[in-house]
């Protein structure tokens, strides 16, 4: 019975990816919302804070990306696949949820909210750059109209069945990316560009500064499914997950460095401080690129999305309702609590619809994550 129960979690269902899956979750989940608004935190922070925040960044979050990996199975016997049952390992049964558990759902939680908002934006900018003559749409339908995928999307059982959408996700963060820059480059060096602070007051300056280290937190936010992605990984004691776990990390790692540095460059050498929060808002010309980046950034988020939703059914499903509640684990459940939650980041997202403030927000929590306290306890 618990080992039924076992296979029917979302997080580790079949346990029979491949190391190259580790490579494009992690790049999903990762590369995203993150890296468009890049460039408006270099804009903030200044040439040097800005090119050493992202490079302490890239490096510190890779080492404790390796230390969750040492230690998803560093209990003899035991698979410690998920943040909680990590947390709960650290500093005791009670006060590791309670610790671990708030910190990962803001992050994932947070995270699906501005994807909301990404998509939704996205999808606005290519509509109306391709039809710049129809009439405008507000932007809040246009986040319903990507939440209907997910109303499809989130039904399907686990992580390794959206394997093929999280790949899809990696490749389209990859092209828009390089369109961001690339085009950033087509476009020039503005006239009179600045790269001066555009805040007037001292307190404008800190706000700016604490808000982009927030930003560029959220962009090395993925570490709250890594657990997860894991446990998909089959492991024996001969051949134990974290060896291609840890190469799919690396791989991803370098995928990661080669879409981040550039954008963020560029886009910051290009425009300066007159950067918008959405890279992609600033680029104009050729209409044909923008609008095909903007797709891209639509399927990736679609990918995005499910990444960091997977680990929340699982908590709200399994851990919560069936082990909890006692409630029967059944497809009808499945179908209530994941339109539910679908339609509740919806609608927060239509609320609260503010890109740039979000990621911000949003990072502040990720910037210490349960990655650093749980690595920490292990220290």
């Amino acid at each position: 019975m618990e080992k039924q129960k076992e296979d029917q979690l979302p997080s580790n269902s079949g346990r029979n990816a491949k190391w190259w899956y580790s490579t494009f979750h992690n790049v999903t989940a990762m590369v995203g919302a993150g890296v468009l608004g890049l460039p408006f935190s270099m804009a903030a922070l200044g040439w040097g804070p800005g090119l050493a925040i992202l490079v302490l960044s890239w490096i510190i979050t890779l080492y404790t990306l390796w230390q969750m990996v040492e230690m998803h199975e560093m209990v003899p016997g035991k698979r410690l696949d998920t943040y909680n049952e990590l947390g709960q390992h650290a500093f005791g049964e009670k006060l590791g949820l309670w610790i671990v558990m708030p910190q990962q759902l803001v992050v994932q939680v947070g995270s699906d909210i501005v994807y909301m908002v990404t998509g939704g934006a996205s999808l606005q900018k290519f509509h109306n750059t391709v039809c710049p003559s129809c009439k405008p749409i507000k932007l809040s339908f246009f986040i319903m109209i990507f939440a209907s995928a997910h109303f499809v999307l989130s039904h399907l059982p686990n992580l390794n069945s959206i394997s093929g959408v999280s790949l899809v996700a990696a490749v389209m963060s990859m092209s828009y990316s390089t369109i961001a820059w690339a085009g950033s480059i087509h476009k020039g060096v503005l006239e009179n560009v600045q790269y001066s602070s555009k805040a007037t007051t001292t307190a404008g300056s800190v706000f700016d500064f604490f808000n982009a280290l927030g930003a560029v937190a959220f962009a090395f936010a993925g570490h709250s499914v890594v657990l997860e992605i894991q446990a998909t990984i089959p492991s024996t004691p001969e051949k134990p997950s974290k060896g291609p776990m840890w190469k799919g990390v690396v791989v991803a790692y370098i995928i990661v460095a080669l879409c981040y540095f550039p954008v963020a460059i560029i886009g910051y050498w290009i425009f300066g401080n007159g950067v918008k929060d959405n890279i992609l808002v600033s680029l104009e010309n050729p209409a044909w690129l923008i609008a095909m980046a903007n797709f891209f950034v639509v399927l990736h988020v679609i990918g995005s999305y499910q990444v960091f939703a997977m680990p929340v059914f699982d908590l709200i499903e399994n851990k919560w309702l069936v082990e909890k509640l006692n409630f029967k684990s059944s497809k009808m459940l499945r179908f209530v609590v994941r339109n539910v939650y679908v339609a509740l980041t919806m609608f927060i997202a239509i609320t609260f619809p503010f890109f740039g403030g979000l990621l911000g927000f949003f990072g502040g929590f990720a910037f210490a994550p349960a990655t650093y306290y749980v690595s920490h306890e292990k220290l």
